[in-house]
């Protein structure tokens, strides 16, 4: 039976395709979201796809293959390329993170080879995936109490008061800070609780909006928050337990960080080897899919006396909560974890800081946060090469250089405008139409620039306006002569530059905010110097 013929649409586009080859097979990924109507028609020297996506886009792609398929003119070859004709379409690209050079591999196994880097490969692409959330997402507890409240937060630097509500509620799934841990984020029957403490054995939820006492509400976690606090504070207890079992170094304290996260070791120092031994021993236990298990023991269970504690806080209710990593470590605490260390997917030690009291801290990253710097990492490393145009182990040479350089053009560069200094005050002082006033801009220079030229004009006589920086923007000024004029009109000066200074023996400098009504002050010091001047020779 002849299959239907497929006519290329009037008004189509072609799919990118990703493509590679295997000893006995070809694949081709056509790069469509949400296909429909797909048909396909696929001969022995070509192959046409035309489907339509999810916004009913029309694709059509007719590709002439570089070799027969089915029946092989050359058996178990490598094509060079997909397609017959050597000038490669737009639309075609090399599949490179399935692409591998098996042309001159032995046959001996090679069925079993393909098997296990297609396994590799499909795990590969489940990298990060996040554990499912059980009965977390289907959460339904009732509203206790709800009053007005205040919340004092952070942003851009500046500190903000947040108009709200606390909340407390029966029962919750959001953790609230503590034990070196942040809080859970989430939402309170679709209301966004922004902030989630504790007060004694009851989590308070900050809400932007009221809720009725006694309402039903559904409760939802940020799960993608969730998990990675749990990745990194599993991963703490992990190098806590093997820092103490491998070398003794105890952990005083730890802080997960939003980028990183930092462990206070109680010793001067760790020496690089240690580091690395350590490393590799955590992501043994992780390899090794070790189980982690939640224990609620009584406060005068004998077991509790076994386990790992920096203390209980005070308010402390209820049954004493233990996290074990099976045959690693036994460690009382209140933070959520992952249930099997394997979860944890890898761990990066980065290095060691000096700490407070001749104690070490070790920052790590765990998890999805370990893809995330391998990532970044690798995309600013992409960015050096194109500024250096240098490999990446010739990065830090490159920069070397260029630091050495740019300090030898600032040594250049000052010399010159400190020649260029005495220069300008020597042109006013040969000028013999010169008055008693002089005023001067340049966009480069500095403090030291402007006091030269300062130095260099007699100050006693003559009333001297200097600015740097730009005609509009921020800048720096001194305004130097006669004692008595500067004090009078350098704080008018400041006034109108939108700045603060100070002065002092017939000087007065400081920080202009803007230097737009620079004219302004020029024609303001001129006028007062000249009423000045001519006042005194009356």
């Amino acid at each position: 039976m002849n299959k239907p013929k497929i006519n290329r649409p009037e008004e189509s586009q072609p799919a990118h395709a990703l493509w590679y080859d295997r000893k006995k097979y070809v694949t081709v990924t056509f790069m469509v979201q949400r296909p429909k109507d797909v048909k396909v028609d696929i001969q022995p020297d070509k192959m046409i796809l035309c489907c339509k996506n999810d916004t009913d886009d029309v694709f059509y792609n007719e590709l002439h293959f570089f070799d027969k398929v089915i029946i092989h003119a050359k058996p178990d070859c490598a094509w060079p390329r997909l397609q017959r004709d050597p000038a490669k379409p737009s639309w075609i690209s090399v599949d490179f993170d399935n692409w591998r050079d098996w042309e001159h591999e032995e046959d001996d196994g090679k069925e079993e080879y393909d098997r296990y880097m297609d396994m590799i490969q499909d795990l590969a692409s489940k990298k990060g995936e996040i554990p499912d959330m059980g009965d977390l997402s289907d959460f339904v507890t009732s509203v206790v109490s709800c009053c007005p409240a205040e919340l004092k937060q952070e942003v851009n630097g500046k500190k903000e008061t947040l108009k709200g509500f606390n909340v407390k509620l029966q029962d919750t799934i959001l953790f609230p800070e503590g034990g070196g841990q942040p809080d859970d984020q989430g939402l309170i029957a679709d209301v966004p609780a922004l902030r989630v403490t504790r007060q004694g054995p009851e989590a308070v939820h900050f809400v932007s909006s009221p809720l009725e006492v006694g309402q039903e509400v559904q409760v939802k976690v940020d799960w993608e928050r969730r998990f990675d606090h749990m990745q990194q504070h599993s991963g703490q207890h992990l190098i806590t337990a093997l820092a103490d079992t491998m070398f003794g170094y105890k952990t005083t304290s730890w802080e997960l960080g939003r980028q990183r996260s930092t462990i206070e070791l109680d010793t001067p120092s760790v020496k690089p080897a240690q580091l690395q031994a350590l490393e590799v021993a955590t992501n043994e236990k992780i390899r090794a899919h070790v189980p982690v298990t939640v224990q609620l023991l009584s406060i005068d269970d004998p077991a509790v006396e076994k386990v790992r504690s920096r203390g209980l806080p005070e308010d402390h209710a209820g049954p004493i909560r233990i996290i074990d990593i099976e045959g690693v470590d036994a460690n009382m605490c209140c933070g959520t974890h992952v249930s099997n260390l394997s979860h944890l997917q890898a761990i990066k030690l980065l290095g060691t800081e000096k700490g407070k009291k001749n104690k070490t801290n070790l920052i790590f990253l765990s998890g999805n946060r370990v893809l995330n710097y391998a990532e970044k990492s690798y995309s600013t490393e992409r960015s050096l090469v194109s500024l250096l145009k240098t490999g990446p182990d010739e990065h830090v040479e490159a920069v070397d250089k260029l630091q050495k350089s740019v300090k030898l053009l600032q040594k250049t560069n000052l010399t010159l405008l400190r020649d260029m200094a005495v220069l300008i005050a020597q042109t006013f002082k040969n000028d013999p139409q010169r008055g008693n006033f002089f005023s001067f801009h340049k966009k480069e220079g500095d403090n030291e620039f402007m006091s030269i030229i300062a130095n260099e004009i007699n100050t006693e006589e003559t009333l001297v306006f200097l600015t740097v920086g730009e005609e509009k923007g921020p800048g720096l000024f001194l305004l130097a002569g006669p004692s008595g004029p500067v004090t009078e009109m350098g704080p008018l000066m400041l006034e109108m530059l939108q700045g603060k200074g100070a002065g002092k023996n017939g000087r007065f400098q400081g920080k202009a905010n803007s230097l737009a009504r620079r004219g302004e002050v020029e024609a303001f010091l001129q006028q007062q110097h000249c009423k000045h001047h001519t006042s005194e020779e009356e």
